[in-house]
């Protein structure tokens, strides 16, 4: 195995002091650009790699966030760590991402692994099975910071970043108030979680803002997978007394069931309404396109990775007493149109 190249070999074979190939190396404007290159030239060509470990411990840094997201294979996840990343890449932090699979074991497990990388600060949505905060508080006695986004967790320490979830599910339903539906069915996951549990309470107020009674047998909590858009659309297609709307938490459950209740064949609008949610591709390659809740994933990364360094740096106080609201829009496309002209 052969032996690793450091800066006392690097200095003998040049002939200078270890400090100088030091500074070198870390850029330090008391050596001259021509001695940098020379040192920088013979540290690629033997191939030298700089001992990260061991400059954390001596300065407690890793400049490295961890991020805890339930999954990867998600258009929205995707666009937040997208937004996140570039924060992160302009002041010269590293991510380290991992995903919890909906599971708060799996999530605990994540924390641990976080917290044994010495990361700076810790960025988590958390999974849909999530009771308890203990893993997180670990970081909290080590004033470590934690900020929730999207999923979140209260917690008087912990920053958060969200829209309003109450106020995008009231606008879906109102839209759908607005087309004649009467007759409304929600699809919800998990509302153990802010998010959905918000949503449901949008939905709730605009019904009851119509004078119209909650029928509980329409409201669907589900995984909000393509397996469960198939599931809902068998489960209207059984029903004697249909829905003429739907609003389901989230755009690839609801084109699956949309492709389902056309291939049973219902039309869509006209005879059932849908709305989504996330403003996701799939929601403009279905046929209708769908009508959905633009969610700005992009502009929540950026925003929270800017509040976390902002934290880390002093340069934003860590006041977390309020929540930080992202403005979301509700886009109408043909998926719900029922009246007039679109």
């Amino acid at each position: 195995m052969e032996k690793e190249i450091t800066i006392y070999d690097l200095a003998k074979i040049l002939a200078i002091s270890p400090a100088t190939v030091s500074r070198a190396l870390n850029d330090h404007p008391a050596i001259n650009a021509k001695t940098k290159s020379l040192i920088a030239e013979k540290a690629a060509e033997l191939g030298y790699r700089s001992n990260t470990f061991a400059s954390h411990l001596r300065t407690r840094k890793t400049n490295t966030f961890g991020v805890i997201v339930p999954r990867l294979n998600s258009n929205f996840m995707s666009t937040v760590l997208a937004g996140m990343e570039e924060v992160a890449n302009n002041f010269g932090y590293n991510l380290l991402i991992s995903q919890s699979l909906e599971s708060e074991i799996k999530e605990q497990a994540n924390a641990r692994t976080m917290f044994n990388s010495r990361v700076d600060g810790l960025l988590v949505s958390v999974a849909y099975d999530t009771e308890s905060f203990e893993h997180f508080s670990t970081f909290i006695s080590r004033n470590i910071p934690v900020l929730f986004f999207d999923r979140v967790m209260d917690h008087p320490q912990c920053g958060t970043v969200v829209i309003d979830n109450e106020q995008a599910g009231y606008d879906a339903t109102s839209h759908l108030l607005d087309q004649g539906c009467r007759r409304i069915m929600h699809v919800t996951g998990d509302t153990r979680r802010n998010v959905y549990a918000h949503r449901l309470e949008g939905f709730k107020r605009a019904l009851a803002g119509q004078n119209l009674p909650l029928d509980n047998q329409l409201i669907l909590q589900t995984d909000l997978s393509q397996e469960a858009g198939r599931m809902v659309a068998a489960q209207i297609d059984q029903m004697q007394e249909k829905p003429d709307g739907l609003f389901i938490a989230n755009d690839l459950c609801a084109a699956v069931c949309m492709q389902a209740l056309k291939e049973m064949g219902h039309l869509v609008a006209a005879d059932i309404a849908i709305v989504g949610f996330n403003n996701d591709p799939v929601s403009q390659v279905v046929s209708p396109q769908l009508t959905t809740v633009y969610y700005p994933g992009y502009q929540m990364g950026k925003t929270a990775m800017t509040t976390m360094i902002g934290q880390l740096t002093g340069t934003k106080s860590p006041d977390n007493s309020e929540a930080i609201i992202l403005r979301s829009e509700l886009i109408i496309r043909r998926s719900s149109i029922r009246v007039g002209d679109f």
